[in-house]
């Protein structure tokens, strides 16, 4: 009979002393299929005492952690899936810093340290950065598994050398170690490991039995009555049972899932059955199915088989499903839950019943001002939610806009979102700085810069004019700048004088979001919104745009006739 892997959990944490717990714990047990392909995992932050917000950073490291990584790709193994989270994580304090008004203080930042450990199968995989401490009980003793991050100066003061959000390159130790039925592992803070004795620890906990709290609790009294000063926090996790002896090789097939076969209609795949193929390209395709379990209609994309030689392209198809897996936004395509075992590798998401936004667009050549102000602010909530986790969707058209029976609009397709702090990462896979359909992507990506949220900007402008005007700003221009002497020469093509029902402050707002250079644009989504549906006094107090600006040819004309007539009245005269 096959086993499942268990464990019992103790934890306790106190502000002591202090006037807030600045410390953060915590742990998820998920049910199958994710406690056999992800398995359990356990952290435990401590936020730097000098900041007045790192207890809000060790609550986002610790959450974003156990979140995160049950949102990975199941293809992944755990080494990859908690870098890639942490690293997500560190590159979201460290913009909060940024952005804050301690950007030039990181001593008073989003800042922490974190612990974290993920048991899969018979294995251990250990994440550290900090000076919080995981240790192995072994019998009247501990045995340290970390080292801490600490530059000490003087006997008596020590500063963090490394942390969570610290800076925007985050450096982790990462371990692995093979465990045991009954082994028992402890993850403290430095209020409790400094001042409660290892052998008091070991004793604490074996005397407790099954109340594995209660000796939490004691170790957090033992280490205040002897004077800690600092907030106080501990998890003890005792491995009560383990996976079956076959089952590493059981998780090791989950990391090489095989391409899926050729589905056709009314075929039986993984849960579902196929009802018929809704797109297909050289990169992949797209079927509609329904879940046999409920009965709900979704999408199941699966990738291409000519690609499957492909490392770089494997590697962007499975990003896709953490991607959508980690935000949850009305305005942003919602992966399905995985709720069996998966035996292929694909993408399930939910089934959008409408159309793209480029076909919307053929159907409304001429859509009044309102309905356009409402589809443009309800993508601009949902590239909010990709720029909240610091993430770049860069490749905003409008066939990857969906709009629903309801009006609602859903953003789609994650091929090309760049998350910060992967492309840090070490791996031997390269890593490309993806661009989105030229007309659509902003100057900058042309030039060999990196993408902002004012790229994103530039693309909903641009869809924005599309809308008004069934033109494009620049055409195809903007693709052949290779310089920005040539991007300086593009000359914005005002949708005043395409639709005479489009006022004028409406066309400067948008030629300012559109505008060529990224540093001249709005710096962020929300002025630009704002200002699509009030007027902006320094565009109504603008002088109108000059001829030659706006009509290079009939300024020349004009000019030519002024000439011609000039000379008539010269000849007439002699």
């Amino acid at each position: 009979m096959s086993r499942q892997l268990k464990i019992a959990v103790g934890q306790y944490s106190d502000k002591g002393r202090k006037g807030i717990n600045q410390d953060f714990h915590g742990v998820y047990i998920p049910k199958e299929p994710q406690l056999s392909s992800k398995g359990i995992a356990l952290a435990v932050a401590d936020g730097i005492s000098s900041s007045d917000v790192s207890h809000i950073a060790s609550q986002a490291a610790v959450a974003g952690f156990l979140e995160d990584y049950f949102c990975t790709s199941e293809a992944w193994s755990v080494k990859k899936s908690v870098q890639r989270v942490l690293a997500a994580n560190n590159s979201w304090l460290h913009a909060q810093t940024r952005h804050s008004r301690y950007c030039y203080d990181m001593d008073r930042g989003y800042v922490c340290t974190l612990s974290a450990m993920v048991i899969k199968s018979t294995t251990a995989h250990i994440f550290h950065v900090g000076d919080t401490r995981i240790y192995r009980v072994q019998s009247d003793d501990l045995e340290q598994l970390t080292q801490d991050h600490r530059l000490w100066v003087s006997q008596d003061k020590s500063y963090l050398s490394r942390a969570l959000g610290m800076d925007s390159h985050l450096e982790i130790d990462y371990q692995v170690l093979t465990v045991s039925k009954g082994d028992i592992f402890v993850l403290a803070t430095d209020g409790v490991y400094e001042y409660a004795s290892s052998c008091f620890i070991a004793q604490a906990i074996h005397q407790a039995g099954d109340d594995l709290d209660s000796a939490a609790k004691a170790i957090v009294d033992q280490a205040y009555q002897q004077g800690s000063r600092d907030n106080l926090t501990i998890q003890i996790a005792r491995i009560e049972n383990l996976p079956t002896p076959n089952a590493n090789e059981h998780y090791q097939s989950l990391t090489e899932l095989p391409f899926p076969p050729v589905l056709e209609a009314r075929m039986a795949f993984d849960g579902y059955t196929i009802v018929r193929e809704l797109h297909a390209s050289s990169r992949s395709h797209i079927y509609l199915a329904v879940d046999n379990e409920t009965q709900a209609q979704v999408v199941i994309k699966t990738p291409s088989i000519d690609l499957r030689g492909d490392p770089a392209y494997l590697e962007r198809f499975l990003m896709e499903d953490w991607i959508a897996r980690r935000i949850n936004n009305a305005h942003v395509l919602k992966p399905c839950a995985q709720t069996r075992k998966r035996h292929f590798l694909y993408v399930a998401t939910e089934f959008i019943e409408g159309r793209t936004l480029k076909q919307w667009m053929i159907d409304h050549p001429q859509p009044d001002l309102e309905t356009v102000r409402d589809i443009v602010e309800q993508i601009a909530k949902g590239l909010r939610a990709f720029h909240r986790l610091e993430m770049l969707h860069q490749d905003l058209r409008p066939d990857n806009i969906m709009i629903d029976s309801t009006g609602t609009v859903k953003i789609i397709d994650f091929g090309s979102t760049r998350v910060a702090g992967i492309m840090e990462i070490g791996s031997p896979i390269k890593h490309e700085n993806l661009l989105g359909t030229a007309q659509y992507t902003a100057p900058e990506y042309f030039l060999g810069q990196q993408g902002t949220v004012r790229s994103e900007l530039f693309s909903l402008a641009v869809i924005s004019y599309q809308m008004l005007t069934g033109k494009l700003p620049y055409g195809a221009e903007v693709a052949k700048c290779k310089s920005r002497a040539e991007l300086n020469k593009l000359k914005f093509d005002a949708t005043l004088y395409r639709n005479q029902e489009i006022p004028g402050w409406i066309d400067d707002t948008i030629r300012k979001a559109a505008d060529p250079n990224p540093d001249k644009r709005y710096e962020d989504l929300s002025e630009f919104i704002f200002d699509l549906r009030h007027p902006n006094p320094a565009f109504l107090h603008k002088t109108g745009q000059a001829l030659l600006e706006r009509n290079p040819v009939a300024f020349w004309k004009g000019v030519s006739l002024i000439l011609a007539m000039i000379v008539a009245v010269l000849l007439i005269n002699r």
